[in-house]
């Protein structure tokens, strides 16, 4: 019979994906991540698998407790283009709140991410199809509704809307400056139909 494991793994998943957080995928050791759980690495990969599979694992935790739970509260809570403004407003929030400067996580990792792990980039690209796919629902529906003219392009306008969230979680890295973001998100909802916006 399995032993059953002497640790939290939510707790230890959190602090795997503040260690990647901190010094990126390449720059994060086997030691780094034993000293941030407390575990050894033979423990870490017993339950986890090698570096890779740990660092999936850590980054489909991070995004499940935070992303896409604010995206399901987006979208239950308001009005298809009022989700998409509350969202990139939170993002700027988040952005001049972030006082290490560390930038989001995905982000980052998509920035890491090496030719030579196809898995990872897949994985990663997967969940920022994610995003694109939570505008364009918005987007879809807000022209059910009236609020986006006809004429927008649900996937154009969604794919306009993601590069724009991307830029802004990069540059808020190097000069988090509200105005900067502020008039960035304004165009691109603009130009994406949804006028409703501050």
């Amino acid at each position: 019979m399995a032993r059953p494991r002497q640790f939290d793994e939510q707790k230890t998943l959190e602090a795997v994906a503040e260690a990647f957080w901190a010094h990126g995928y390449e720059g994060t050791s086997t030691r780094d991540l034993a000293q941030r759980t407390g575990l050894t690495v033979t423990s870490l990969y017993n339950a986890f698998g090698d570096k890779q599979s740990l660092f999936q694992l850590a980054l489909q935790h991070y995004l499940d407790t935070t992303l896409k739970e604010r995206i399901h509260r987006l979208e239950e809570s308001l009005a298809p283009t009022e989700a998409i403004v509350a969202f990139f407003n939170e993002v700027i929030e988040r952005s001049l709140s972030d006082v290490q400067q560390r930038g989001c996580f995905l982000v980052n990792s998509a920035l890491d991410a090496t030719p030579d792990a196809p898995e990872l980039r897949a994985a990663i690209a997967s969940e920022i199809d994610a995003i694109r796919a939570f505008f364009r629902r918005c987007l879809l529906a807000g022209r059910r509704t009236g609020d986006v003219p006809s004429t927008v392009s649900a996937a154009e306008a969604s794919a306009h809307l993601l590069a724009v969230l991307l830029g802004l979680r990069v540059m808020a890295r190097v000069n988090p400056d509200r105005a900067t973001m502020t008039a960035a998100v304004s165009a691109a909802l603009k130009a994406s139909g949804i006028s409703k916006h501050r």
